[in-house]
């Protein structure tokens, strides 16, 4: 199965890098977050799957937020609960996923997973950081060799073109779990504004 591609912070450029159909395309509806958007603008291809991310927000704007912008996936990118995403799965269409995301440092206790699998679809592994992502840097891709879970992995946290073989060893190593690749600041001129001539090797030399 091919490696998805996920381009997240969306905000100034979203038409260019939709023109190079990635996978996903990752929208942040989180306030304190440079690349916070309101709403999504930009023409995007039906192809292209909508992600929105969201930092403990109340659900029941989570659930008006989805509907307005006809998102695909919810990414809970911050300490939400077992409750929580089991409240949420239940208010969600059932064609929309749900991400949750763990941010690990050298090392990750993976036994905190378990009670979330009957809620969400996917696990994504980001870098932790005072910013909840998009800080530029890497956790050690070693602690993934103890992922106890059947769930799909999300992989993120400072990837950017100079990671390509590394991250094509990886995917060799286990090419059933690491379902998408997540990118962000590695690919910006700023916050929320991507390099699409990057980006384009990119989704090209993963997806080859």
């Amino acid at each position: 199965m091919k490696v998805k591609v996920k381009v997240c912070g969306m905000k100034y450029n979203t038409t260019a890098v939709a023109e190079l159909i990635p996978d996903y395309l990752g929208f942040i509806f989180y306030e304190d977050s440079p690349r916070y958007v309101e709403k999504i603008d930009g023409a995007i291809p039906d192809s292209i799957k909508k992600v929105g991310v969201f930092v403990q927000k109340k659900i029941e704007k989570i659930v008006n937020i989805v509907a307005a912008n006809e998102l695909e996936v919810v990414q809970l990118h911050g300490k939400e609960d077992i409750k929580y995403a089991e409240v949420l799965r239940k208010r969600l269409p059932k064609h929309v996923k749900i991400w949750k995301v763990f941010h690990i440092e050298n090392e990750f206790d993976f036994d905190q997973l378990a009670p979330f699998e009957p809620s969400v679809d996917a696990f994504l592994f980001d870098t932790k950081s005072e910013a909840l992502g998009g800080s530029g840097k890497r956790f050690s891709w070693q602690v993934l060799q103890r992922y106890p879970s059947k769930k799909p992995i999300i992989l993120s946290g400072g990837i950017g073109e100079e990671h390509l073989s590394e991250l094509k060893a990886l995917i060799a190593q286990h090419p059933l779990l690491i379902y998408a690749i997540d990118v962000n600041s590695k690919f910006e001129t700023r916050p929320g504004h991507k390099i699409t001539d990057a980006l384009k090797r990119f989704i090209d030399e993963i997806s080859s």
